[in-house]
């Protein structure tokens, strides 16, 4: 399922985007955007200067009554920056549920966390059941082949990133410890990622080439783990609104949209920033406080049991 070319048949844009994001969040009792992220965020390329279009959203630590929050994207009109514009917005909304929180506590459980509330939103958004009823896709194919095509483009999403999210920061903790030196840099990064991904390069790399640098995260200097955290964290997050929500059927098929019990649930653990440690806030939510991967078997359980139909014969892993 793609549904970018019914966005621009509809006249989407950026605006647009933005909007369908909020309204998703005020339906389950979230707030709104304040008029100042309308007024100071840049939700599209400026033609008159060159920017960093990576996305992000800021928290600019306003005073009391004075909330500025905002986010960057040049965005364009298309299904994936729909589930992008829902995960920053995500953001957004954390910074607004724990602004009354001292300033020492205004920031996410664990930085995990963060990254984890849009998207655990977008797993909502991104069902064949919610673009349906937002109007950006005609009917919902209820059949084997249709639920297998969407768990399949979810798992490329989200399984297949868990080794490399894994693995980033696995060569970052190396280098600064000194483990892998500078003469080890590229080799290094390219046996980790055979290790936990399975892949090689496409054309022969030495160390006189630096791969890893090509990562955002990496030149950045932005830690990593916290996406392999929150890829975990989102689907049990996931699963225990669905649950608040009422939801029966298949957890891929949930849909919290207009589910305020969902949204209280959810609203509790934005608002307690970092004033507690993070078991406490993954306990509110969940009512647990360990880092549980259960979940995602959940969710994908029925393309589980089709690739153990298709794999039969097959031998899986590497060398």
């Amino acid at each position: 399922i793609d549904v970018t070319n019914a966005m621009k048949d509809q006249g989407y844009d950026a605006l647009r985007m933005f909007k369908t994001a909020e309204e998703f969040f005020v339906s389950i009792g979230l707030r709104p955007m304040p008029q100042t992220f309308w007024d100071k965020s840049m939700l599209t390329r400026p033609d008159d200067r060159e920017v960093v279009c990576h996305g992000s959203a800021w928290d600019f630590f306003h005073l009391p009554g004075d909330t500025d929050v905002r986010i960057k994207m040049c965005t364009e009109v298309s299904q994936e920056d729909l589930q992008t514009v829902h995960h920053e917005m995500g953001h957004v909304e954390y910074y607004l549920n724990y602004e009354d929180q001292p300033t020492l506590y205004r920031g996410g459980a664990n930085p995990g966390f963060h990254e984890a509330v849009g998207d655990t939103i977008a797993l909502s958004v991104m069902t064949p059941a919610h673009l349906h009823k937002i109007g950006l896709l005609e009917s919902v194919q209820e059949n084997q082949e249709s639920q297998i095509n969407a768990l399949l483009k979810m798992a490329l999403q989200k399984v297949a990133f868990l080794p490399f999210g894994l693995m980033i920061d696995k060569w970052r903790w190396r280098v600064f410890s000194g483990d892998i030196t500078p003469d080890k840099y590229n080799s290094e990064w390219w046996k980790l990622k055979m290790k936990y991904q399975g892949i090689q390069p496409p054309v022969e790399r030495t160390d006189d080439d630096f791969d890893p640098g090509a990562k955002y995260h990496i030149s950045s200097g932005t830690p990593y783990i916290r996406y392999f955290f929150s890829f975990v964290t989102q689907f049990k997050f996931h699963e225990a609104l669905c649950k608040e929500a009422g939801h029966e059927g298949p957890l891929h098929t949930c849909d919290i949209y207009r589910s305020k019990e969902a949204g209280a649930k959810l609203k509790n653990m934005l608002s307690m920033g970092e004033s507690k440690p993070w078991p406490e806030a993954m306990k509110a939510i969940t009512g647990q406080d360990k880092l549980d991967p259960s979940a995602i078997l959940k969710y994908f359980e029925p393309l589980m049991e089709w690739f153990r139909v298709q794999n039969q014969d097959e031998k899986l892993g590497w060398d």
